[in-house]
């Protein structure tokens, strides 16, 4: 019979690492602190989801307080002990619905990882999930970093350390004084690529919060000018590319190629990482994100399938109303 048990946050990292899981950075202790620094969020528990007594799977989640209304958020999760077939899935996120519906009436559904297509589950009312992503080995050394990329990806990557005037840094202690010099280069990224960043505070509280154990600032700079920089989140052996920018009139000079070569190459060797995620790429499920893929998946051969989010309405009168709103605005 499956249960699921409420325990700490403290708690749940102890229970991973004695199961040899690799947290993602969004279900740690840490990043609990960061979230409930942003305003209309708030952690709302851990819990271990068992049957018989024998662990299935950790979740961490976390209260969304937007336009009037409550909904619970676990990124990257549930994290399985053993990948879930289609019927463990279904058994275990019905339980785990009946619980936080039993627990807190005012959710109006839960946004989760689901590997499996099940009916009980809704396309997300926003956000842009994906099943798709590219996580590059970062172990051997820079050479074998280097000779595992496709071979467009050692192109580009050889012709960037030939002649792009870039140089390339982790400048986290200078990005920890002040964030504004890299800001600028994500207002002209968004301003490019068609987005709003989040206010320059938020990256500001991510880096300081999270700390240098688990959150880096690389750049590359040309006459010491910002051209190019990642925020790089860090959970026991992965690395997460989370945020990066760049500046459009140095993109032909492949300096972000440079950058990302130069993160693996100091992830691997300094930072005890093993896999480097470069968070997301587009297909048929996420067409929107196809724009992504010339850049991304030429550091890899490899494309990695993962559990997109998706939503499970609990409330599901008021869901549906949300959806109709939705498909009117979008009109």
């Amino acid at each position: 019979m499956i249960q699921v048990r409420q325990i700490s946050v403290d708690e749940l990292e102890r229970v991973a690492l004695r199961q040899g899981l690799c947290l993602p950075i969004e279900q740690t202790a840490v990043w609990r602190e960061y979230q409930n620094s942003i305003e209309g969020r708030t952690d709302w528990g851990s819990l271990a989801i068992e049957n018989d007594d024998s662990l299935l799977a950790l979740v961490d989640l976390t209260d969304h307080s937007t336009h009037g209304y409550h909904s619970l958020h676990a990124v990257h999760s549930p994290v399985w002990v053993e990948p879930p077939s289609a019927d463990m899935e279904r058994s275990v996120l019905e339980a785990l619905s009946s619980y936080v519906h039993a627990h807190d009436h005012k959710q109006v559904f839960l946004r989760i990882a689901v590997h499996h297509d099940l009916d009980l589950c809704e396309p997300t009312l926003s956000t842009i999930p994906y099943d798709q992503t590219v996580v590059i080995d970062v172990t051997g050394g820079d050479e074998e970093i280097l000779a595992r990329m496709k071979p467009r990806g050692r192109r580009d990557v050889r012709k960037s350390l030939r002649e792009s005037p870039a140089s390339c840094v982790d400048e986290t202690d200078k990005a920890l004084v002040s964030f504004e010099e890299y800001y600028d280069v994500m207002r002209e990224t968004g301003a490019r690529d068609g987005f709003h960043p989040a206010p320059c505070s938020d990256y500001e509280d991510m880096i300081r919060i999270l700390g240098p154990d688990h959150c880096r600032v690389y750049a590359g700079r040309i006459d010491d000018r910002v051209v190019t920089w990642s925020i790089v989140t860090i959970s026991g052996t992965r690395g997460v590319r989370y945020y990066g920018a760049s500046r459009s009139e140095t993109m032909r000079e492949h300096v972000t190629d440079k950058l990302v070569y130069f993160e693996c190459c100091d992830l691997g060797a300094n930072k005890g990482v093993k896999s480097y995620d470069m968070m997301g790429i587009g297909d048929d499920f996420a067409p929107s994100l196809k724009g992504l893929n010339e850049f991304k998946t030429k550091f890899t051969k490899e494309i990695t399938q993962v559990a997109p989010n998706r939503d499970i309405p609990l409330r599901k009168t008021f869901y549906k109303a949300l959806v109709t709103a939705k498909r009117l605005r979008d009109r």
